[in-house]
């Protein structure tokens, strides 16, 4: 039998992290959401604010202190000796229609939790994330006809701008960066000195945490990362210490080799591992985004048991652990996770750096780069970094930043 002051307790957690949430800077994802789902999911990368865009929504919609909607941190001391359906039947037999629970994967059975939910309470409005991609990773099988799932990633290189407050520009797709970016890149220019805030965010303007850890971001992402090999790759897994420090070594071995085509067979007799667990443990770190890999535009190679190019997951994560990270190993890093992020395709070609979307030819390089390498290839394009505007077909890099 819960108490009442016990249910009050998270209800006042609930009303003070309402009321305490900024709404200056919204995330892109949050305009994307349904929330009139049933049941969703947001999921992403530790530290990209998906506890923030929920409460910003719940302050939004429903205003603190509302008797319709409460949001529930399953990490809370509270749920450590009790049954979070408790709680649930609590608020469903008192008339509150949405709950928005976060930190799920704190619960050992949490798809079965949003399971039964879901199929015993139909007049609530479930919205649930969690901290760990790897662990919510797990059961979104078992799901998957019940929930919609939004992946939120970290801040593009527009948002940071406008999370600097320095400027709010509005997304742009990529043909019309392709068609017209000169006039777009010259009017922002006019405007503000793009290139300095474009270093500072491959630094540090990735995730929205960096504001608040002023003097040890890096510190935060190694942490962050620590607690991905340390908790997450274990409980998911089921992998032993020994495993988990052979997957540490793999990130690093591969972090000062990034972006280039890696030799797994090599990588694997270095970590005195057997091929399917490399496989399996490079897998793992690429659904926690601390990897993207791609593929030959030809697709002959297999997904992840040899792929073409192996990138860490953005660049403050290589900046955080690789020690004077190489520029262009840091140039075709943001350019992979802007494209990716805004639901673009990639391969590696023969010739270039990147094809996007199977259609148009890309190769990434400093002030100096020309169209050797690609000259004559139809819809081919030069990226520079270092530049404030391009003409032609030579674009700035910064420029995709803004793809969303």
């Amino acid at each position: 039998m819960i108490k009442v002051e016990e249910i009050e307790m998270l209800i006042d957690a609930s009303d003070r992290l309402v009321s305490a949430v900024s709404m200056d800077f919204r995330r892109y994802l949050s305009p994307m959401i349904d929330w009139d789902e049933r049941l969703l999911c947001i999921k992403g990368p530790k530290g990209t604010g998906k506890t923030t865009l929920v409460l910003q929504h719940i302050k939004e919609k429903f205003g603190a202190g509302s008797d319709a909607a409460v949001y529930l941190a399953l990490d809370h001391v509270w749920f450590s000796n009790h049954n979070p359906l408790d709680a649930i039947e609590y608020f469903h037999t008192h008339g509150y229609t949405h709950l928005f629970i976060d930190e799920v994967h704190h619960y050992v059975d949490w798809s079965r939790l949003m399971k039964t939910v879901t199929d015993f309470y139909p007049t609530l409005n479930i919205a649930y994330s969690g901290s760990s991609i790897l662990k919510l990773s797990v059961g979104q099988a078992d799901l998957s006809r019940r929930q919609t799932v939004y992946n939120l990633k970290g801040m593009s290189f527009r948002e940071f701008l406008a999370y600097e407050g320095v400027a709010d520009l509005p997304v742009l797709p990529l043909g019309k960066i392709l068609k017209d970016h000169r006039r777009i890149a010259l009017g922002i220019c006019g405007k503000i000195k793009v290139v300095p805030l474009f270093e500072r965010y491959l630094l540090s303007g990735y995730y929205p945490f960096y504001k608040t850890c002023v003097g040890h971001f890096s510190d935060r992402l190694v942490e962050m990362v620590n607690s991905v090999l340390n908790v997450d790759l274990p409980a998911v897994e089921g992998v032993t210490p020994p495993t988990v420090q052979k997957a540490r070594k793999m990130l690093m071995v591969l972090a000062q080799s990034c972006p280039q085509q890696p030799n797994m067979s090599a990588l694997y007799r270095e970590l005195e591992t057997e091929r399917n667990m490399g496989i399996r443990l490079l897998g793992a770190l690429e659904r926690a985004e601390l990897f993207s890999s791609i593929d030959q535009v030809q697709g002959k190679l297999k997904h992840l048991s040899r792929p073409a190019k192996i990138f860490l997951g953005d660049t403050n994560l290589m900046n955080a652990l690789v020690p004077r990270p190489d520029v262009g190993a840091m140039r075709e890093t943001f350019f992979a996770n802007q494209l990716r992020a805004a639901g673009h395709s990639l391969l590696a070609p023969d010739k270039g750096d990147f094809v996007v979307d199977g259609s148009s030819l890309f190769e990434i390089g400093g002030v100096g780069k020309g169209f050797g390498q690609i000259k004559d290839v139809k819809n081919s394009y030069v990226v520079n970094d270092g530049i404030e505007a391009g003409h032609g077909n030579k674009i700035p890099l910064w420029l995709f930043g803004f793809l969303y």
